[in-house]
């Protein structure tokens, strides 16, 4: 039985599953499609198009399914998926989707902390964290396992690869490829994800096949001829040919590596 305050708003055309915990000055809006075993804290919203999992919690001021912030939204029928076993904190806004794909999705086991905000189209994984205040623009797609630090800016398009680790207050508007750290301002390749990989799991001889990998492809001046030469060199494990498909099919260039010299710019 779900358990919902007389102080909540639920569509009589909404569905829901069994056991939510539904709690005062919630709205759950017309053509909305939630499980079971979700807890919304007092003042969620759900809007039009939110397709919810089970065993989410959402906080206070979240809300779901918002109109998108795209001045070529007309109003098309579309939706806004979110996987089970979330914790959405405070003021968390997520739309749904555009025209463009149709829908807006969150797998499962992430945590969005406070004032996260996914635009129109997004596509995040499973297993990711986005700090505090961190904004992802239109059609930003996070693999699985993805950790996205405080005050992060995500300009639309970009792709974010799993197992990174990206620095508070980062910038960028090019693609963070997997296994790594990504910061410092302009934003750029800072070596390996050491302890997120070794925490999930990953030996040493597999981290320096993941260096070495990385190594190639940024001392070869063309994307193409450091995969090649991967290709012919290295032991092609799935983590080396997902990093190579990453970088083949990245269509705004993967973020750069260097240091920089004392007039800020990257060597």
């Amino acid at each position: 039985m779900n358990q919902i305050s007389p102080l909540a708003f639920v569509h009589p055309e909404a569905k829901l599953g069994d056991n939510n915990i539904i709690g005062p000055f919630c709205y759950i809006d017309r053509d909305t499609v939630i499980g079971d075993n979700n807890v919304m804290q007092n003042s969620v919203t759900l809007h039009v198009g939110t397709r919810m999992g089970s065993g989410n919690e959402l906080f206070p001021g979240a809300s779901i399914s918002t109109k998108p912030q795209d001045l070529k939204f007309v109003g098309e029928v579309t939706t806004c998926q979110i996987g089970d076993n979330n914790s959405i904190r405070e003021n968390v806004t997520i739309s749904r989707g555009t025209a463009s794909k149709g829908t807006t999705i969150v797998g499962s086991n992430n945590l969005l902390m406070e004032t996260v905000h996914i635009a129109h189209d997004c596509e995040v994984g499973n297993g990711c964290i986005l700090g505090a205040a961190s904004k992802f623009a239109g059609e930003i797609v996070i693999d699985d396992n993805a950790i996205v630090s405080g005050g992060v800016l995500c300009h639309q398009f970009t792709h974010i690869g799993g197992y990174v680790m990206i620095q508070g207050g980062s910038r960028f508007g090019q693609d963070v490829p997997p296994y790594i750290i990504a910061g410092r301002d302009p934003i750029r390749f800072c070596g390996l994800n050491l302890v997120g990989l070794r925490r999930r799991g990953f030996s040493n001889d597999l981290i320096d096949l993941i260096h070495n990998t990385y190594r190639i492809i940024y001392s070869k001046g063309v994307k193409a001829e450091g995969i090649e030469e991967v290709k012919k060199t290295l032991q092609i494990t799935p983590e080396v040919q997902y990093i190579l498909d990453f970088v083949a099919s990245s269509k705004r260039g993967i973020i750069p590596h260097g240091s920089l010299d004392t007039s800020g710019r990257t060597q």
